[in-house]
């Protein structure tokens, strides 16, 4: 019998995270007060008073100098995890992750892999400060060469970070912090994986389809929910991985409803969610019953606490959409 334990999401990145530390000598994790402090949100307290100060190392104020060390870390044998403290400060890295860390191996006709994660909380509804609730992942899946992971739950997080740190090729890890401390989920105390590139299926519907990732999966559901009053079956997809998106399970759900509302928080314009409307074009363009909807943020840089929530995607506004394209 498989033996589990109720964590939250930021609890399973950190068992995830000891999992690989104490299986691999290799695997070291770098980042700023990820330390002596834990970490901004505590994802690796307890990790350097466990493997020393060789593996879990605090670094200077320099995003892009401590990502260009994992570069060189990871060419040389070494398995880094970097944590950004949040995906708003990996701006100076930018250059790193675009020119380098994405190009290894074509750069070096496949004799090189660059086996790193970048992990980084992202998005709003914390209140944070500017800067610090960006929800920038199109930035990532456009650049051929890392994958780009986004867990909503505790056991996909343990899951996905462990086959990310074991995946030969660079992997963004895109943590929704407004997540971190919500609901536990019974987590397996043992080493397992989830598959990147693979959707979940998290309700069964037959009239709409509705596709989210990380911190919008509450906010599908919650819509779902309500219009189960209104007789209207909605498929939840979570995508969990955002390059390479699962083009099957998009199409496999869009195929049976005939309808998709694609919700995320970052902004509209250029968004992961007119990626997966051209997958739905190119798969499914057929069977579609009305035009494909969108619930994402707004084109503005997101606004500081005080309007924080008139930015983000909410069950009202998804609910919203599911009655356009239904009544279509």
């Amino acid at each position: 019998m498989i033996k589990t334990k109720p964590l939250t999401l930021i609890q399973a990145i950190n068992d995830g995270l000891k999992v690989m530390l104490t299986e691999d000598e290799n695997t070291l994790i770098l980042g700023e007060d990820i330390g002596k402090n834990g970490g901004v949100f505590r994802a690796t307290v307890g990790l350097q008073e466990q493997f020393g100060e060789q593996r879990v190392v605090d670094t200077p104020l320099s995003e892009a100098g401590f990502v260009g060390a994992a570069v060189g870390m990871a060419l040389n044998g070494l398995r880094p995890i970097v944590e950004i403290q949040f995906l708003g400060f990996i701006y100076p890295a930018f250059e790193q992750i675009a020119t380098h860390v994405t190009r290894t191996r074509t750069r070096t006709m496949g004799h090189y892999s660059l086996p790193m994660v970048i992990r980084a909380p992202y998005g709003a509804g914390v209140r944070s400060p500017e800067i610090h609730s960006d929800s920038v992942e199109a930035l990532f899946t456009h650049l051929p060469g890392i994958k780009v992971v986004c867990p909503s739950n505790a056991y996909d997080a343990k899951g996905l970070v462990i086959a990310a740190i074991e995946d030969p090729d660079p992997v963004m890890f895109l943590e929704p912090m407004r997540l971190y401390r919500g609901e536990r989920n019974d987590v397996p105390e043992e080493k397992y994986t989830v598959e990147i590139g693979k959707g979940k299926r998290l309700q069964e519907g037959e009239d709409v389809s509705i596709l989210a990732w990380g911190a919008m999966i509450p906010v599908a559901l919650k819509a779902a929910e309500k219009m189960k009053k209104e007789n209207i079956s909605c498929d939840v997809i979570d995508l969990r991985t955002l390059y390479p998106l699962d083009r099957d399970i998009i199409a496999e759900s869009v195929q049976k409803t005939g309808r998709a509302v694609i919700v995320h928080e970052a902004h509209a314009t250029g968004g992961v969610g007119a990626e997966i409307t051209s997958v739905i074009n190119d798969t499914s363009f057929l069977y579609l019953r009305s035009p494909i909807e969108r619930v994402t943020g707004f084109d503005v840089p997101i606004p500081l606490f005080a309007l924080e929530n008139n930015y983000l995607p909410t069950p009202e506004r998804v609910v919203h959409s599911i009655k356009k394209v239904v009544e279509f």
